[in-house]
C-alpha cells in the first residue's frame, strides 16, 4: 500500500507539473487514468463537427463496368499448374542458368492489361483531377484498353499514356485509335453480336470563360466492333492550343460502351462551325448525365500539353483570333529600410539587396568573362572543389569563392 500511494502521489506531481488534467479512478482493483467528464472539447475536435459532411453525398460513385473475379480456388489450382510446368521443363532452367532465357514482352503486356492496368490508371487519373472535373464525385476503372497514338511523321507515332507530354504541333491531327470492341468489359471474353462505342476527347483546363466547361475536341459515336473509322463523326478533331504562359492542360480520351446504336444528331458540328469555339462548349458531367442509362465508361487515356510556336499561326488562320498570352503580375518584394548594422545576416548579400540589381549582374559577369580566354573558354573547374583551402581569406569571401566553385547560388544564372 505504501508503494501505491508513492506512485500515485509522483504522477500527480508529474501532472502539475505539466499542466494536464489526471483522473483516477479505481474499478475492480485497477486504476483507471485519463479525461475528466465534461472537459471542454478543443478547437480541432470542433471544427470537425462543425464541417462534417454528409457521406451520402460525397462517396464516390463507379459508374464504369464490373470486373467479375475468378474464384480464389480457381486462381490457385491454375498458378500451381502452371509452376509445376515451369518447375517440369527442363529447357527452360538451362536457358535461365545460362542466362539465354527471353521474355515474350508481349504476353507481359497482356497479363498486365488483364489484372492491374485498369487500376493503375484509375490511381493515376485520380492524381491528375480527371475523375473530379470531369464526373463529380464518381469514378471508373477503365477495362478496355485504348491504343491512341500522333503521328508526328511518317516514320514517329507518339502514343499517349498516363499523362504524358504531347506538344500541340504533335498533336495537329487526328490520332490513331485502337481497341478491342468485341471483348465483354465484364467477363473479358468474347461477345455476340455487334457493339457500339462512343469515344470523346475534351480538354478541361481549356475554356476561356468558365471553370466548369470544356471544349469537345473529338466526338466519334455508335463505332462498330472497334472500328474507329465507320464511326459517325459528331465533332471533327481540332487539335490542342493552349495559350502562352498558362502552363500545362490536360487532353482527355473517354470510351463508352453504348447498350444500342444511339441518336447523337442533335449535338452534331456543322462544318462551317468546325472553330466556333462557343458552340464547342461542352460538359462531360452533363453528357454522361443525359445518356447515362444508355452509355457506360469503359476506356480512358490522356496527356497533357503546352505552348509552342506553331500556336502563333494556328490562333491567326485556324481559329481566327488573337493570340492570348497570359501573364503573372508578381507583387513586387518587401524591402525593409535599410540597417546600419544588421544582425546575423551576411553583409555582403544584405549589401546586394538593396543595390541596382543591373549593376549586380554587370559585376558578375566582368568577374565572369575576367576569367574567361577569347579562344579557349572559360577557366576549366577544379577536379575536388573541396579539397583546395581557401586561405588569408575572410569567412564571407570564403563562403562566396565555395559557392562558385560548386556552382551553388546565383552563379548559375551566368
Amino acid at each position: 500500500m505504501a508503494f501505491s500511494n508513492l506512485l500515485i502521489k509522483t504522477q500527480l506531481q508529474q501532472s502539475l507539473r505539466q499542466q494536464t488534467p489526471l483522473v483516477l479512478a479505481t474499478r475492480q482493483g485497477h486504476t483507471i487514468r485519463g479525461k475528466p467528464p465534461g472537459v471542454a472539447k478543443t478547437l480541432e475536435q470542433r471544427l470537425q463537427e462543425e464541417n462534417k459532411v454528409d457521406p451520402e453525398l460525397t462517396t464516390r460513385v463507379n459508374i464504369g463496368f464490373p470486373k467479375l473475379k475468378q474464384p480464389r480456388s480457381e486462381v490457385f489450382r491454375d498458378r500451381w499448374t502452371h509452376i509445376k510446368g515451369q518447375r517440369a521443363n527442363s529447357e527452360l532452367e538451362k536457358k535461365a542458368r545460362s542466362q539465354q532465357m527471353l521474355i515474350d514482352l508481349n504476353e507481359v503486356n497482356k497479363d498486365y492489361n488483364e489484372t492491374t492496368r485498369g487500376y493503375d490508371l484509375r490511381i493515376i487519373a485520380d492524381h491528375y483531377g480527371i475523375f473530379q472535373d470531369l464526373f463529380g464525385t464518381a469514378y471508373f476503372v477503365p477495362r478496355v484498353p485504348l491504343s491512341i497514338q500522333y503521328q508526328a511523321d511518317k516514320d514517329t507515332l507518339i502514343p499517349v499514356y498516363n499523362g504524358n507530354i504531347i506538344k500541340p504541333l504533335e498533336a495537329r491531327q487526328a490520332p490513331l485509335v485502337q481497341f478491342d470492341g468485341s471483348i465483354d468489359p465484364i467477363t473479358g471474353k468474347a461477345q455476340k453480336g455487334d457493339s457500339y462505342w462512343t469515344l470523346l476527347a475534351t480538354n478541361p483546363d481549356a475554356h476561356f470563360n468558365a471553370d466548369d466547361k470544356e471544349y469537345v475536341h473529338w466526338f466519334v459515336s455508335n463505332i462498330p466492333n472497334g472500328d474507329v473509322q465507320k464511326g459517325e463523326v459528331i465533332v471533327n478533331y481540332l487539335a490542342p492550343f493552349p495559350p502562352k504562359g498558362i502552363g500545362y492542360q490536360r487532353f482527355v480520351f473517354v470510351l463508352y460502351k453504348q447498350n444500342k446504336k444511339l441518336d447523337f444528331s442533335s449535338m452534331k458540328l456543322a462544318d462551317a462551325d468546325y472553330v466556333n469555339l462557343e458552340k464547342r462548349t461542352f460538359r462531360t458531367y452533363d453528357f454522361y448525365r443525359q445518356y447515362q442509362d444508355d452509355i457506360t465508361p469503359a476506356g480512358l487515356a490522356f496527356y497533357q500539353t503546352d505552348y509552342d510556336k506553331s500556336l502563333s499561326k494556328f490562333y491567326h488562320e485556324v481559329l481566327n483570333l488573337k493570340e492570348p498570352i497570359f501573364e503573372y503580375d508578381f507583387p513586387e518584394p518587401y524591402l525593409a529600410d535599410q540597417k546600419f548594422f544588421p544582425m546575423r545576416q551576411a553583409f555582403n548579400l544584405y549589401m546586394d539587396r538593396h543595390r541596382d540589381i543591373k549593376q549586380v549582374n554587370k559585376e558578375f559577369l566582368e568577374r565572369k568573362l575576367a576569367k574567361t580566354h577569347p579562344f579557349d573558354g572559360p577557366e576549366k573547374p577544379l577536379l575536388y572543389p573541396n579539397a583546395h583551402p581557401i586561405k588569408n581569406k575572410p569567412s564571407w569571401l570564403r563562403t562566396e569563392i565555395r559557392k562558385e566553385r560548386l556552382k551553388i547560388g546565383r552563379i548559375n544564372d551566368y
